[in-house]
């Protein structure tokens, strides 16, 4: 499931984890025992009962088999790829986050928080190694891998994250061709149909040019989408021609906002994954140039 839905993980992540940042909002200044005693504990309990439940309401349905590897690059276009970039990235971010709050070194933020993506999703892997439907997926890992590494980097050579990954959705025609496997309904597609899901990775110009003018919550995004996609298998349609879609458009990175209320901080923290709608060029592999004025 989660090589189909990684985003779908990455919003229960999100939120239950956030929820315990956003109870006492205000940062701990030194290390808080008790805090990161509560964090450890829920992270564990957490991602825990996800692995559990997963199993038992997904795995249970499909035969078990030796742990095995399975090559599922070629399908989809690489999106499921970039959900587990995304979901890594993110997972490992509110782990760091939260670290923080309860006054962690930031050494130890980014060897047991950061970390947090990949270790969950690695865990997944594992699981659908020994499922005979499934099976461990090396490109799966690959994204996991690069999401943590590009968190832990920027950490490393800014100190903050100057390129957040962000995500947007607009509804397809494509879902009701195939609404099993795209989404019978608005909250499933958000989840299944690729085809609407963009991904981006969004700078924060004033981070890199501190001196400048730019208002700080001010960003440019780059973005990468498909479409025309009904299988997995991009060449088993008949009627449609899978494509690629890259984009250029700007942002608004939330948590530059000024704002003196801690709770505002939080929510904007939490839905900064979204990208926001803004005037788009996109330019495909049909060879086609679009101006979209509002792009979802």
């Amino acid at each position: 499931m989660i090589k189909k839905y990684p985003l779908l993980f990455f919003l229960l992540f999100s939120f239950a984890l956030c929820s315990q940042n956003s109870s006492f909002y205000k940062k701990s200044d030194s290390l808080h025992t008790k805090r990161r005693n509560a964090i450890i504990v829920s992270e564990s309990v957490l991602a825990s009962g996800a692995l559990i439940s997963l199993n038992e309401l997904w795995y249970k349905q499909y035969p078990k088999s030796s742990f095995h590897i399975k090559n599922d690059y070629p399908q989809w276009k690489q999106m499921d790829k970039v959900g587990h970039f995304m979901t890594s990235y993110h997972v490992g971010k509110i782990g760091m986050d939260a670290l923080n709050w309860a006054g962690v070194s930031k050494k130890n933020q980014l060897i047991y928080g950061a970390s947090l993506g990949l270790i969950f999703l690695t865990s997944v892997e594992i699981l659908d190694g020994f499922s005979e439907e499934w099976g461990a997926s090396p490109s799966d890992f690959i994204a996991n891998i690069a999401g943590t590494g590009f968190l832990i980097g920027q950490e490393l050579l800014w100190k903050e994250q100057r390129i957040s990954v962000k995500y947007s959705f607009h509804q397809t025609p494509f879902a009701k061709l195939r609404p099993t496997t795209l989404g019978e309904h608005y909250f499933q597609q958000v989840l299944k149909d690729y085809n609407g899901q963009t991904y981006w990775l969004s700078a924060n110009i004033w981070s890199f040019n501190k001196e400048g003018a730019f208002p700080k919550w001010l960003n440019i995004a780059l973005g990468y989408g498909a479409e025309e996609m009904l299988y997995g298998n991009t060449t088993k349609s008949i009627l449609y021609t899978p494509y690629r879609q890259f984009y250029l458009s700007l942002d608004l990175d939330l948590t530059k906002i000024k704002t003196k209320s801690n709770f505002l901080k939080s929510v904007f923290s939490v839905v900064n994954f979204i990208k926001i709608p803004a005037p788009t060029l996109e330019i495909n592999t049909k060879g086609q140039f679009k101006f979209h004025y509002l792009y979802f």
